[in-house]
This record gives structure tokens, sequence and C-alpha cells, in this order.
């Protein structure tokens, strides 16, 4: 062997070695970085977590193919039974995700077209206002069908019309409030529908599909979809109650609005699905496919996509998820393959045990990015306050009436009357608000508002029913000469 034969080989090995300690030296500082990024996640967990009077939290965040979980706190409060990220949560309004997934498996497939009407697929929308409605449209949530519509499921149906079909035929008789693919509204009625287009199409009913063309391939062994029945191992939700939380237990998972928000998936296999939707490849569904879930559905839709919010400015897409008793978020970058999931079972008090900080907060800092609260607390408290009070203010006004009856019955002239009748106008206006109004500003019913919010919902009642029996007690006790006198002998 010559030297200039030996000088090549020792050379070669030398930049073998370097080679292999530059690589070394960058996976410890990549797993460096991720292990104080951990750090930074989790000590924020453990400032937040008792902030929100959340039983728990449970967490996964997956960057290029790796997974880091992690859980706080107890499935149930006061169980003992401690949260896994392996702990299955229903997942709420993510689930729309995995819908418009199946819709795009079933467009690849050419069994769908993106731009034909829902008539050409569901017959009982043949003839109906919503017929033209498309299928991009439905995707988007520019159908028509306003946020009010598509929450009415939850509530006032009949056991007749209990299942998915029976909801979409009700849905398919209602006239939606706007011209479709005119304006953005988020609806749960659009992926109601969806839910019953992949029935119809694939011939198998949702969660058979979503189970066997989704959660399967995906490797999600701690996932189902939403059947009707209890199950033991799911984490309970928790309802906001005043600054506490009080457990929401016995309740089945509705399959009948399974595509908006029934699909029920542990931390970690959230993340294994995220893994999917950031690889850039062909599996589930194809890449391009995939790229056009993630980026704005068009000019009446700038921040959604195909089920998905779109953040262009952070380059980001992302869904939460709201059912009672249980807040989620997903998150995922658009460039990178990193993305993260939080699960809470609880949901958010107004003002006082609010999980906002919490959820957003993980979720960012998963991603890799600095956090700052938006804050605004103390406004929400200021507001949740005096409505707890309100009641009791009134029924203080009812003792006083009764006690200051003779000062109520010698008002006279045009003042006398105002003073009187003033008061029942101002607390009319003030029950129709928080009877009507306010579940309207949610997009809600006041008995749906019930299921997220009882505490809130219950001072609301009480606030408008003590308000107009102090009104109407004064009107009566003025207009009565005789209500209170004593008897004479």
């Amino acid at each position: 062997m010559d030297r200039t034969t030996t000088r090549l080989k020792k050379g070669i090995a030398m930049w073998r070695r370097a080679l292999i300690l530059l690589v070394a030296l960058t996976s410890a500082g990549a797993a460096a970085q991720d292990g104080r990024e951990v750090r930074v996640l989790e000590d924020f967990i453990d400032q937040a977590l008792p902030a929100s009077a959340a039983p728990g939290l449970a967490w996964a965040m997956i960057d290029t193919g790796e997974i880091q979980s992690g859980a706080r706190g107890e499935r149930l409060a006061g169980s003992g039974q401690t949260l896994t990220p392996d702990t299955p949560f229903l997942l709420g309004s993510i689930s729309k995700s995995f819908t418009a997934l199946a819709v795009m498996q079933l467009v690849e497939a050419g069994d769908v077209s993106l731009d034909a009407p829902i008539a050409d697929y569901l017959e009982s929308f043949a003839g109906q206002a919503g017929a033209p409605i498309t299928i991009r449209q439905l995707l988007s949530h520019t159908s028509g069908y306003s946020t009010l519509q598509g929450n009415t499921f939850q509530t006032g149906q009949t056991q007749a019309d209990n299942t998915l079909t029976g909801r979409v035929r009700q849905l398919a008789l209602a006239t939606p409030t706007a011209s479709a693919g005119s304006r953005w509204q988020y609806s749960n009625a659009n992926y109601l529908i969806l839910g019953a287009l992949i029935e119809t199409v694939s011939g198998d009913d949702y969660a058979g599909y979503v189970e066997t063309h989704i959660l399967e391939p995906a490797g999600m062994a701690d996932s189902f979809v939403a059947d009707d029945r209890r199950h033991d191992d799911v984490a309970v939700g928790h309802l906001p109650w005043f600054g506490t939380k009080r457990p929401l237990t016995g309740r089945s998972l509705p399959a009948s609005g399974a595509p908006a928000g029934g699909i029920v998936a542990s931390a970690a296999d959230v993340a294994r699905y995220l893994g999917f939707m950031t690889n850039g490849q062909d599996d589930l569904i194809s890449a391009d496919s995939k790229a056009l879930m993630l980026r704005p559905a068009g000019p009446a839709s700038p921040h959604y996509g195909f089920g998905w919010f779109i953040d262009e400015a952070a380059d980001t897409a992302y869904h939460t998820g709201v059912t009672p008793g249980v807040e989620t978020i997903a998150a995922l970058s658009r460039s990178e393959p990193r993305a993260v999931v939080v699960l809470v079972n609880a949901g958010s008090g107004m003002g006082f045990g609010e999980t906002a900080d919490l959820l957003s907060g993980t979720a960012t800092l998963g991603l890799g990015q600095a956090y700052e609260s938006a804050g605004g607390l103390i406004w929400r408290q200021a507001l949740f306050v005096p409505l707890v009070i309100l009641p009791f203010i009134f029924v203080a006004g009812i003792i006083a009436s009764v006690w200051l009856r003779s000062g109520l019955r010698a008002k006279s002239g045009l003042t006398g009357l105002f003073s009187l009748w003033f008061p029942l106008l101002a607390i009319t206006v003030m029950a129709w608000t928080f009877i009507y109004l306010i579940p309207r500003l949610f997009g809600v019913t006041l008995s749906t508002l019930g299921l997220y919010q009882p505490d809130l919902v219950l001072v609301l009642i009480a606030g408008a029913v003590t308000g107009l029996l102090w009104a109407l007690l004064r009107l009566a006790i003025a207009y009565s000469t005789r209500l209170w006198r004593a008897p004479q002998h």
C-alpha cells in the first residue's frame, strides 16, 4: 500500500470521526433544546393549572416524528385515578378535522367533488333551500348555516330524530341565514351534513368509516368515535361552578353529533394524527390535499381551511374543542413537522376558574413559541361578580318594598307614575337581555349555554326572575289598598 493511499484512508477516517462527532453534538444540542422546551412547558402547566381549577390536563407534542407527552391531575376529581397521555378525552370540534380528512379521502377516490352541490349526494336536500350548497362551502363554513342553527342539535331533539340521519334531515328543511358562499359562519350544521355525506357515499356508518380509514391506519389505539355509551376510562368532564369545578358523571357520549365533535382520543394518539398532517407525505391523504386543508378556503373564508383555523401570520393551523366539561386544542406548524395537542377535563368559568390561559399557553409553548397572556381577567370578574350579587339586591328590594309599602301607595302624579312603571320597563329589558340576548351572543340558546356554563345561566335566570318579581310587586303594592292591610275587627 503506497503512502498516498495510506494518507487518503487516514484523512477519510479523520473526517468520518469529525462527522460522527458533529452529528452527535447536533443531536445532543437538539435534545437539550427539546428538554428545555419541555421544562418550560411543564413549569407553565404547574403554574397555570391551579388557577384554572381544572382537575387535570394531558398534552403531547410531535417534532419530526418524535412524540413527547405528559399529564397532570386526575381523570375524575377526588377519585385518585391519574390522568396519563393515553387517557381518552372527548375532543369536541377538533373532530371536524377528522371529518374533513375523511371527505378528502372520498374526493381523492373520485367519489365526491368539492364543488358539487350537496343535493347530488343527499336526497333530503333535493328541492330545499340548502340544495345548492357545495361540499367546499360545507367544509369551510361558508354554507350560510348560522352558529345558532348548528348548535340546536345539542338540545330539543326528540328520541325519534336523535340520530345523525334524523338531525341532517331536519337541517335540510331549515333555511340557511345567508346565501351559500357569501360569508363565513362557524356552524356545526356543516359538519353534521358532511358526516351524512360520508355515510351515504361510503356505505358505512360514520364511526365505522373513521375508525377504519383514519384511526386504525394512524395507530390511534386508544381512540374511537362516540357511540352513545358510557366509557369508564374516558376523562370525566367538570363544569364551572362559581370558581370551582363540578364533575359531569354518568354521561354517555352522543353519536349523533360525532362528525362535528364526537371523536374520542388520547393526547398521544392525537399527536400521532398530527404527525401525519405535518409530515408532507402521501399517506392517509396526499400531501397536496393536506396543504389544501391547511390554507384559507377562499375570500369568504380567509381564516379557515377545511376543518382547521388558519393563522397565516404565525404560519400555523389549529382547532379548539368545547364540549360540556372538556376543552381541547390542537395546533400545528404549516411549514415544519411540528404540532401539539392539549386536553383539559374542565370547562372554563367566567373570570374565575378560567382555562383559556392554560390551553393557549401550553399549546403555544408546545409549538416552541413565546407566550403572553391576553389578560382581561379582572374585567370578566368585574362582570360576573355583579351578576352573582344582583339577585340578592332584588330580594332585598322585595323586602324593602313590603316594609315601605306606604310610600309606594303615596306616589302620585307623573313623577309617581314614572317611578312606579319605569323599573318594570327597565327590568323587562334586562330580563330579555339575560334570557335571550346573552345566549345568542354565544351562538346558543339559554338551555344549550347551561350545558357549558351552569353557574352563569343560574345567575342570569335568578337575576331576571327576582328583578321581575321586585318590579311587579312594587306595582301590586302601589295599586292595592287592601293587600297588606291588617284585618278589621
